[in-house]
């Protein structure tokens, strides 16, 4: 149960980080607004990071579906405790977007456009292609989860630096395409929350019809990750 406790907790985090960092670059009024990828890249990275290192003596802290069965596929992790780090960290990823909402409801209010309201919760392609956006999903997220694998556990927290550093990696080589999600507690639950909790300008759409490449292709890369990291190094 501690455990959960702490995907769950750190998953709320998380987000709250990291989509705070998108509401503060692109909602009308913000004083950060107009940031730019630099900003959202540094954010992201440290909104992976600091619950990373709050957490991960308790439970590994994957705040990542994909993560956390790659840990599973690796021998990391029982089984039997997937299913309730799943939940956990999709319960969080809700949780984190719908006390944004409350926090930037002025100026969420103030943003005339759905789709920008959107964006600061979820992902969404830059150029529609389901293939390459898939792939694109798939590859940044099997980099995360091979590297992650890789990265030696220490007790000085020198690891959670180094996941800064993957974080940051992938979303300046991948994020013009995808917005590099690698997570559907990250952009699957935020985007049900937008759904149910999002304010309605007039075309309000959680565009399924691509939200369900970052809940799979995350998943589909840390599985094939994890599958050739026990070929190599076990």
């Amino acid at each position: 149960m501690q455990a959960y406790i702490a995907e769950f907790i750190g998953t709320a985090i998380l987000v709250l980080l990291g989509d705070g960092v998108c509401c503060n670059v692109s909602l009308e009024k913000s004083g950060f607004k107009g940031g730019g990828a630099v900003y959202i890249l540094i954010g992201w990275g440290m909104a992976v990071m600091v619950p990373a290192f709050t957490f991960g003596a308790m439970s590994g802290s994957h705040f990542n579906p994909a993560v956390t069965i790659g840990a599973a596929i690796r021998g990391g992790l029982d089984w039997g405790l997937v299913p309730g780090y799943i939940i956990a960290q999709m319960l969080g990823g809700f949780v984190g977007a719908a006390i944004l909402m409350v926090l930037f409801g002025d100026h969420i209010k103030a943003t005339p456009d759905d789709d920008t309201i959107r964006g600061c919760f979820c992902t969404g392609p830059s150029i529609p292609n389901v293939g390459l956006n898939f792939l694109s999903e798939f590859v940044a997220t099997f980099i995360l989860v091979f590297t992650l694998a890789s990265i030696p556990g220490d007790a000085a927290g020198v690891t959670w630096v180094l996941v800064y550093g993957v974080i940051v990696s992938c979303g300046a080589s991948f994020g013009g395409l995808t917005g590099y999600a690698m997570n559907a507690a990250r952009d699957s639950a935020p985007r049900f929350a937008y759904q149910l909790l999002g304010p309605n300008k007039g075309k309000k759409d959680p565009n399924w019809g691509y939200g369900w490449i970052p809940l799979i292709a995350p998943i589909c890369g840390g599985i094939v990750a994890s599958l050739l990291h026990n070929i190599i190094f076990v």
